[in-house]
């Protein structure tokens, strides 16, 4: 039997997702759809059920980067993920029109205690009735720990916080047990004391004594969803996540990810199945594969070089207007800019300068296009799921409305015909989908 993909549907609440060129597409935001409404992504939720996607996920950042040029400007003139309205929410509008896709969204633990964060993911996975999914990321900007009046944590501490803040937030999702609540009116006892328990915690980075004052949700706290690439992020999200999001470009580079973290999974004695890795996708499909490579190339052609390189400088935390963009990508002492060069390198089969590295970043953030028709682009998206290893996509749009409702209309059947994909669900809760193999 033919092992079923999982996908998910990208979003961001702004008016650019991983393309800059998005706000600029003449498709994109048209009244009652504009970005800023809630009505927008109450549609896409409606969509992406009936195309029996996972969950819509949406990221999230709280600054708006000054890096490239040392000014503020660039980015808000590009919108570079920028403004960026809170997505959380978003969440319960979305609930309250569909019965079944996973719901997730990022929230940083790097300026916030773990009580609060257990109780709003508690309270968010009541209401969704089982279908919360948080994406636990920590800071990865200047610009955002100085909105909080903090600096920036080094990178492994700011992982080591995370595995303890992890931590405390299922001991408090536990505090309460799952038969607690017995609501005897007859007696007077809405739960029974005894199973409702302080946690006591006292670690390096927090102290909490409990209970949580949120009755057990349906999936005793939500599903995890992590995103780390160093060794670090990975071993938090081998020792926790339900699903992982990744991105890479390059199938092979994506199966060395795939086997490395599976085996982190497998070593912390989970069953690696119970995590899910989705690599991102840029879908760009069509009836005809003129008719798709126009449309990528006419996306493309919207993306700026600075407002690449904005984007690509806040992602980095490195000011690219200070050096030669001429110069080849990775020719620099800097590991994440040797890193940056290499996947986009391995991609294009030469070496990229960092302002064509930096107009890459821009169409998709180092997502990979993948073009054509339906047949096409599920014959793309197999041939990287057999060389990946990976349990499936997140996929992101181009252009919003429209892109998503072409993938579910053309797309979804194909790989349904194939057997690749889900026909129906099987389960109501994000963890339930994220299980559902076959």
């Amino acid at each position: 039997m033919t092992k079923k993909m999982h996908l998910a549907q990208f979003l961001m609440h702004s008016p650019t997702y991983h393309s800059i060129g998005m706000w600029r597409h003449p498709r994109t935001a048209a009244a009652p759809f504009e970005w800023d409404r809630p009505e927008l992504y109450q549609h896409i939720g409606k969509v992406c059920e009936r195309g029996k996607f996972d969950m819509i996920f949406f990221a999230d950042v709280s600054f708006i980067s000054d890096t490239y040029t040392n000014s503020l400007a660039p980015a808000i003139k590009a919108a570079t993920q920028s403004p960026n309205h809170d997505p959380t929410p978003l969440l319960s509008y979305i609930a309250a029109v569909t019965s079944k896709i996973g719901l997730g969204s990022t929230f940083s633990i790097s300026h916030q205690h773990p009580f609060y964060l257990a109780r709003l993911w508690a309270t968010l996975d009541h209401l969704t009735r089982g279908r919360a999914a948080w994406n636990v990321v920590t800071s990865i900007n200047h610009n955002e720990s100085a909105n909080y009046g903090e600096a920036l944590m080094e990178h492994d501490l700011r992982y080591d916080r995370a595995d303890e803040f992890i931590d405390v937030c299922i001991k408090l999702w536990r505090s309460w047990e799952e038969d607690a609540v017995c609501m005897d009116r007859e007696q007077g006892i809405f739960a029974d004391p005894e199973k409702v328990h302080r946690i006591e915690h006292v670690g390096r980075f927090f102290k909490s004594r409990g209970p949580l004052n949120v009755t057990q949700s349906p999936q005793s706290g939500p599903a995890i969803i992590q995103a780390g690439a160093s060794p670090k992020g990975r071993a938090v999200a081998a020792k926790y996540a339900d699903c992982i999001f990744a991105v890479n470009p390059s199938p092979k580079l994506a199966a060395q990810y795939y086997d490395d973290v599976k085996s982190r999974i497998a070593n912390n004695g989970r069953d690696p199945d119970a995590c899910k890795i989705l690599f991102g996708v840029q879908p760009i499909v069509a009836n005809s594969e003129q008719e798709a490579k126009e449309k990528q190339d006419y996306h493309n052609s919207l993306v700026s070089a600075e407002g690449g390189l904005a984007i690509l400088s806040g992602h980095l935390d490195t000011d690219f207007s200070q050096v030669d963009n001429q110069q080849i990508m990775g020719e620099s002492n800097k590991n994440a800019l040797q890193g940056f060069g290499r996947m986009y390198s391995a991609t294009a089969g030469r070496a990229l300068t960092i302002e064509e590295v930096a107009m890459k970043h821009g169409q998709s953030v180092s997502l990979p296009q993948i073009v054509g028709t339906p047949k096409q682009v599920v014959d793309q998206l197999e041939a990287y799921y057999q060389t990946a290893g990976g349990d499936g996509f997140m996929l992101s749009a181009i252009y919003s409305p429209g892109a998503i409702e072409e993938f579910v209309a053309l797309v979804v059947p194909e790989l349904q015909h194939r057997g690749l994909f889900r026909t129906e669900y099987s389960g109501s809760t994000q963890r339930e989908h994220l299980l559902q193999d076959d």
